[in-house]
């Protein structure tokens, strides 16, 4: 167990961090390896930052890990990446389990394949009653599309006399968002330095670093912009735009220098 560093405050740690995992096969490209290696790297970190972000007591982390864009990706990728998702699912649950972790997913989970989605429902089955940490899973996710289905939902409702169109209001729309029963995410990470806003609910304020990394490098990124941020609890609702000066592999102390507050 990672303890929390003691210059850090824990009341002003945020209490849900969003990722965007991004930059996994461009990683290994400059590494001179296939894509596949990124993505298997990529893999890992997100388990390093689950654990440290649970042993720092921060309640909720959602990875953005395949978006609805990801399918027009060569077929050979897209059928590892499924397979990658369901190995680590069979693979990682008794620890999962033991660890306390809640995993929860959002998407158009019936697009996956049938053997995924059983793995996906025993994985959210098996871990449904713990209380360490809520890790949610955006699988062919889309902001656009999420925003989509949240309005058809409320036009059946109007459709059937359920629901007055003078009643929608922000709250209501969020009630029928993947994510209504969680709070929003206090501080989104985007990586390689892309606001990759069309795969993220824009509804969702949120304090936001864009990273000039891949996510492959980044499992340590908790213990350095959460560093400088939740000194001054000035993550909130604010901008930044962030460089990592660091060298691989990801073992090693990261430094985060803020460059503008918008």
């Amino acid at each position: 167990m990672e303890k929390l560093p003691a210059d850090l405050q824990q009341e002003l740690l945020p209490k849900h961090i969003a990722v965007i995992m991004d930059g996994n096969g461009r990683w290994a490209k400059n590494q001179g390896l296939p894509r596949i290696a990124g993505h298997r790297r990529g893999a890992s970190a997100l388990k390093e930052l689950l654990r440290c972000c649970k042993d720092w007591g921060i309640p909720a982390l959602t990875a953005y890990a395949f978006s609805t864009e990801n399918w027009g990706r060569p077929a050979g990728e897209v059928d590892f990446l499924m397979s990658l998702f369901e190995g680590k699912l069979r693979q990682e649950l008794r620890e999962m389990v033991d660890e306390d972790v809640q995993i929860q997913f959002m998407g158009n989970l019936q697009a996956l394949p049938k053997s995924l989605q059983a793995e996906i429902e025993r994985s959210v089955t098996a871990t449904q009653h713990n209380r360490g940490i809520l890790f949610r899973v955006a699988t062919n996710y889309g902001g656009r599309q999420e925003i989509v289905q949240a309005c058809r939902a409320i036009a059946t409702q109007v459709q059937e006399g359920k629901l007055q169109p003078e009643e929608i209001d922000e709250v209501l729309f969020k009630r029928y968002l993947y994510t209504a029963d969680v709070c929003d995410p206090d501080l989104a990470i985007f990586c390689c330095g892309k606001w990759l806003i069309r795969k993220f609910t824009l509804l969702r304020r949120c304090g936001r670093i864009s990273i000039d990394r891949s996510f492959t490098a980044l499992c340590l990124l908790i213990s350095s912009a959460i560093a400088v941020l939740a000194k001054s609890n000035d993550f909130r609702f604010g901008i930044w735009d962030f460089r990592l000066i660091f060298q691989f592999p990801i073992k090693v102390i990261l430094k985060c220098i803020p460059q503008s507050k918008i």
